[in-house]
Formats: C-alpha cells, structure tokens, sequence
C-alpha cells in the first residue's frame, strides 16, 4: 500500500483536515480495500484520528464497512463513480477511444489499452484485446506507476512514442503514446503484449499504427494533437 505525504503543511493550498479525509479516501480506494490500522499507519495519522475520519466518510456513504472492519467503497462512491463513467468526460473518451482500440488490436494482433492520468495516478479505462492465444489481457482499472513505464514516459514527454520492457509486468513489452490537448485529464495509448514479439521490424509497425490512432481519437473529440501525428 503506497504511503502518502502529510498534507496541510505550510503553502499547502489543501487544510490539514480536509487533507487528512482525503488522504484516507484514496489510501482505501487504492488499496482496494484496508483496514483502520494499515489506512491510520499510511496517511501518518493515530487510529483515533484515523477513525474519526473514515467514520464521517462511512456516514455519506463514501466508504463502507464490513464486519470484520475492512474499509472499501461505498454505495454513494459507486454511484457518483458510474454517473461519471456514463455520461462524463470519461464516458464520453471511452465511446470514443473504443472502436480506435478495436482497430489498433487488430492491425498489430497485440492488446490495445486506453490509459488516463489525473495528475497523480496512471490508470488503464478500456482495452481491446488481441485475438491471438498468447496475449495481454487484465489492466483495466490498474493503476500504473508513472516512474519507468512506458504511460509515465509518454505524460512526460508529449509526442514521443515511449517504449519500456518489463515496467510493470516481467516479459511484457508497452509502447504508449500521449494525446495532447486533453486538459487537466492526460489521456494516452498503450500497445501491450509479449516482450518477445516486440522485435524492430513490429515494433516500427505498432508506433506507425499507434501514431495514426493517437491523431485519429484526437480529431474524434476536436483536439488539436498535432505533435502525435508529426
């Protein structure tokens, strides 16, 4: 479970208090699931404080409870969360992005996966998966670490194809490449699949084929991306 710095230091525009909710909200949610005493050790709080403040977000329904006191998402969470999906931003990226997918999977047989960052956190929202027997199948909804993957390098580095072997899976091979123009949200493409056929007569296929997708989602949702299609 990944520790997260104190908020509500000085020049720190977030109060120490809503800082400390927040805190707790995202170290369950990443987790998945946590306890009082793992939520209360990662934000750095007592279990009293701790507590204080996963009870107020258990009230509006924001995280749940179990009997055995694990902490998860709650029913107003799930809510909020499906409405955005829907018909959000969000929503509306996936509807677009997806038949794109579709069409990258296809012309490069690896799996394709849309991938967005809020700032923070890198995560992969839709896939279209390669049809052949051996493939990548299984990032949707993972977060992925922004430091030595090939999504991280790409956020970092609008326009350039980055390429990175064994990031995040052993023996995986991801080629991602960012959308500019998308705002706050970063939006990206990822081709993934097996390191072993990721050789440099495919790998200059796939960037061809990444390349034209990145352009063609940007075109799709009125974005001016072109430092991708350069």
């Amino acid at each position: 479970m990944k520790e997260l710095t104190k908020l509500g230091d000085q020049g720190d525009p977030v109060p120490r208090s809503i800082g400390r909710v927040l805190d707790l909200l995202e170290i369950v949610l990443d987790a998945g699931g946590c306890n009082l005493a793992s939520a209360a050790a990662a934000a750095h709080l007592t279990p009293t404080t701790a507590l204080r403040h996963l009870r107020a977000l258990e009230a509006r329904g924001y995280l749940e409870r179990d009997g055995s006191g694990v902490f998860s998402a709650g029913p107003t969470l799930l809510r909020i969360s499906a409405t955005l999906h829907e018909a959000g931003p969000l929503g509306r990226l996936v509807t677009v992005a997806q038949p794109h997918l579709d069409a990258l999977a296809l012309a490069t047989g690896e799996s394709s996966y849309l991938v967005v960052l809020d700032g923070k956190v890198a995560t992969y929202v839709a896939c279209a998966e390669s049809s052949r027997a051996i493939r990548h199948v299984g990032w949707v909804g993972q977060n992925v670490p922004l430091e030595g993957s090939a999504a991280g390098e790409a956020f970092a580095n609008a326009g350039v194809t980055a390429t990175r072997t064994g990031a995040v899976e052993a023996d995986i091979t991801a080629m991602s490449l960012a959308i500019s123009g998308t705002g706050a949200l970063g939006v990206a493409v990822s081709v993934v699949g097996p390191s072993h056929r990721f050789v440099a007569k495919t790998t200059t296929q796939i960037e061809r084929e990444l390349v034209g997708v990145v352009h063609a989602i940007a075109q799709d949702l009125g974005l001016n991306n072109e430092e991708a299609a350069s």
